[in-house]
């Protein structure tokens, strides 16, 4: 019963391998009653950073040799940061989160969800109903809404996949867990962890003076896009780490989603399936320490960029991944968190009623959690590393978030169920100027004694720096 169970922050320690008598640190405060929902958003998001929180103070304290930080997590600064792209503005303009053609969609059967963000995906759902990848939103929509009323949600989501686009068909809870695609995530652990190599210990230098950057003179390999992945690197670079994003130039990236998860990063394109571009990552990872993966599996395999090829390559390397589906039929599969709400049955148990169409959860909380943990992962490895020695491997997926929030949180208390309280979330934003214009932006939910309180630098221009690390 869910009374019985362990909170949120203690599952997902006990998850990342930490010790339980740090968990006496953390502390949390703020408004209650944010990200309201029938499923437990808030105590997955404020869990997520507070174990992010308490691994980043663990890994700071092994490197100062003094006692391990005090944690403070607020809740007014976790629900703002879960829902940071909605408050960013760029020169005061709002971005673009979803387009036109990433919507729900009546079928003959119940509800599908497509995902067309990018121009890529939106081209090849235009493809399907056998439309240009030139045709105008208005026409694109009315043409796919009359051709998904009459056909099935598991055709269609069979269709668009095949052709390269995105679609999933709204299921149950229970419909996904009877699914093989849902069983074999069901029995996986939260956060998966191995040591991959038997490399000798490599200790990084001593910190000293403040505040505390746990990852200061680390370097990290970003290979990672959209919001979960980009969180995870965000977090570790306002930690001190020295982060490159790695994009491939014939890849679009929304410049909207890097002005949000850029902050403290730079940004390179390298074609990896390039002789010159794969020479410029073999001379990077030579002295990182860490790379984060956030692509589908198969997607950087293709160039030789298997865990175990990596970490015998650069020996001592921690590799923190993620993917949508995770594990079974759909590994391979593209996903964002909206399409792994739908699938997973979140979007069924949001719904406002019986006959309504699926719903959503008040932030894009499997992207945002996902990412903290990732972030927590790799500095819980760090500090094994820092012990042990070895090359670690942390593996996270979307869908396996989603089962967490769905079967293994405690229930949401009263007062999280409802519309919530009202709360302003200025106390949590700030300005900042960047070569992208001027940014209202979340402030950082990461909090312990010490703590930086903002980025080092803002986010600048996709692919505009330097194939270089610039850490001593």
């Amino acid at each position: 019963m869910n009374h019985a169970r362990k909170s949120g922050t203690e599952q997902a320690w006990a998850a990342l391998g930490g010790d339980p008598a740090l968990l006496a640190h953390i502390g949390t405060d703020g408004p209650g009653g944010l990200l309201p929902a029938r499923l437990p958003v808030m105590e997955l998001a404020r869990s997520a950073v507070a174990v992010c929180s308490l691994a980043a103070a663990e890994l700071a304290a092994r490197r100062t040799a003094r006692p391990v930080p005090r944690v403070r997590i607020d809740d007014g600064a976790v629900a703002t940061a879960f829902t940071s792209e909605r408050h960013l503005r760029i020169d005061g303009r709002a971005p673009t989160t979803f387009a036109p053609l990433s919507r729900f969609w009546r079928t003959a059967d119940g509800w599908v969800r497509t995902h067309a963000n990018y121009p890529h995906h939106r081209a090849r759902l235009l493809a399907t109903l056998g439309l240009p990848a030139d045709t105008p939103d208005n026409i694109a929509v009315d043409t796919a809404a009359a051709s998904f009323a009459g056909r099935r949600g598991e055709e269609i989501e069979q269709t668009v996949y095949a052709a390269g686009g995105l679609a999933v068909a709204a299921r149950t809870p229970g419909e996904w867990a009877a699914d093989p695609r849902g069983a074999a995530v069901a029995g996986t652990p939260l956060v998966a962890r191995e040591r991959i190599d038997s490399a000798p210990v490599r200790r990084t230098a001593a910190l000293t003076g403040e505040p505390l950057l746990p990852a200061a003179g680390l370097r990290v390999l970003d290979l990672t896009r959209v919001i979960a992945g980009p969180v995870a690197t965000r977090t570790l670079a306002l930690l001190g780490a020295d982060v490159l994003r790695i994009d491939a130039p014939q890849l679009p990236e929304s410049p909207d989603a890097h002005s949000d998860t850029g902050f403290g990063k730079r940004s390179v394109d390298l074609d990896l399936g390039s002789r010159s571009g794969s020479a410029a990552f073999d001379g990077l990872l030579a002295d990182a320490d860490v790379v984060v993966i956030g692509y589908r599996p198969g997607a950087v395999e293709r160039f030789g960029l298997t865990p175990e090829s990596l970490a015998a390559r650069r020996p001592g390397l921690v590799i923190g991944r993620l993917s949508a589906w995770g594990h079974g039929p759909w590994a391979r599969q593209r996903g964002f968190d909206s399409l792994v709400q739908v699938a997973t049955g979140i979007a069924s148990v949001e719904a406002a009623g019986p006959g309504s169409p699926p719903g959503a959860l008040p932030a894009q909380a499997l992207d945002h959690g996902t990412g903290c943990l990732l972030a927590a992962a790799v500095l819980r490895a760090l500090t094994e590393q820092h012990d042990e020695g070895g090359s670690r491997l942390a593996t996270l997926s979307l869908a396996r978030t989603a089962a967490w929030l769905l079967d293994e949180l405690p229930a949401p208390a009263p007062g999280e169920t409802g519309t919530g309280c009202s709360y302003d979330p200025e106390k949590w934003l700030t300005e900042t100027d960047s070569r992208l214009g001027r940014l209202r932006h979340a402030v950082p939910p990461v909090s312990f004694d010490g703590s930086p309180a903002d980025w080092s630098r803002p986010p600048g221009p996709l692919g505009a720096d330097a194939a270089a690390w610039i850490t001593a």
